[in-house]
Parts: structure tokens; sequence; C-alpha cells
């Protein structure tokens, strides 16, 4: 029996299942602003004009623990698969795994998002004129110069 096509086959489900655990990037918000009024004024909006960052913001992770859990999971799944009396084909499976399995968990946990925990103050001038500053922990598409909507505490892109 050929071990490569079981081999890929659960490596493949393995990095799949821990795709699973991996963030969204936050483009939709709970609690987003309701509709402008139909006469098309809208009261709360203006343009952003300045954006600070406050706290430690945008820190990558750096893979390590997802590169640990990987391997101990794809050293199992590869292990399990070349279970027969071979001895050098469960070796060097569980070896492929483990290798298939760290570099997956490494690549999954760099990119579920910053380990930051920091602010912004973006700065909104108001179309009535006024200036309003609101801090929040993500940007979610904003930059300065870009059309906003204060409401609820945040500025949300328009």
């Amino acid at each position: 029996m050929n071990v490569q096509p079981r081999l890929i086959a659960v490596a493949a489900a393995s990095v799949l299942g821990l795709s699973a655990c991996a963030t969204t990037y936050p483009g939709s918000y709970a609690g987003s602003p309701p509709p402008v009024s139909s006469s098309g004024v809208c009261y709360d909006c203006g343009t952003v004009t300045r954006i600070e960052t406050t706290g430690v913001v945008g820190t990558q992770r750096s893979g390590t623990t997802g590169a640990v859990i990987g391997g101990l999971v794809g050293a199992a799944a590869g292990r399990q698969i070349a279970n027969d009396s071979s001895t050098g084909k469960r070796n060097v499976a569980t070896v492929a795994g483990a290798a298939a399995g760290a570099a997956a968990g490494a690549a999954i946990e760099r990119n579920m998002g910053t380990g930051g925990t920091g602010t912004y103050n973006v700065y909104v001038r108001m179309d009535d004129g006024r200036e309003t500053v609101v801090s929040q922990t993500d940007l979610g598409g904003i930059r300065e110069g870009t059309r906003v909507r204060v409401y609820n505490g945040r500025a949300w892109v328009r």
C-alpha cells in the first residue's frame, strides 16, 4: 500500500483543521451604525485628519507555539498513517508529518493577526467644522483622508 497519498491527505486535513483556529480580518463589525437619513444629510460624518498610535499595536506573532503544536499533531498523524510493520517507514512518516505540521502551524499562527493590545486615536474633522477624537483598537480600513461616520464611540468607513 502506498503511504504517500494517505500522508498528503492527512497533512491537508491537519492544515485545514488548524486553519479553523485562525481569526479573520475585522472587516464587519457587530453594532455598525444605522444608515444615514433618507434626506442624505449626515450629521455625524467627517474626514479623518490624523491617526495616532498609542500602546503596542502591530506586533507580529512569532509562530513558535503554532509550530510546536503543529509538529506534534503532524508527527502523530504521520506515525498513525505509516503504522505497519516497517519501522523505517514509520520513522520517515513521523518526521515528515512533524515537519509539515510545524510549518503549517507556524504559518497559521503568524497569520492570526497582531498580538498587540494598543489603541488608535482617530482625529475627525466633522462636516459642521467640529473636530472630534475617538479611540479604538482597530482601524477597519480607515486612513487619513477617509470619509467616516462617528457613531457609538468609534469611526466607521462611509
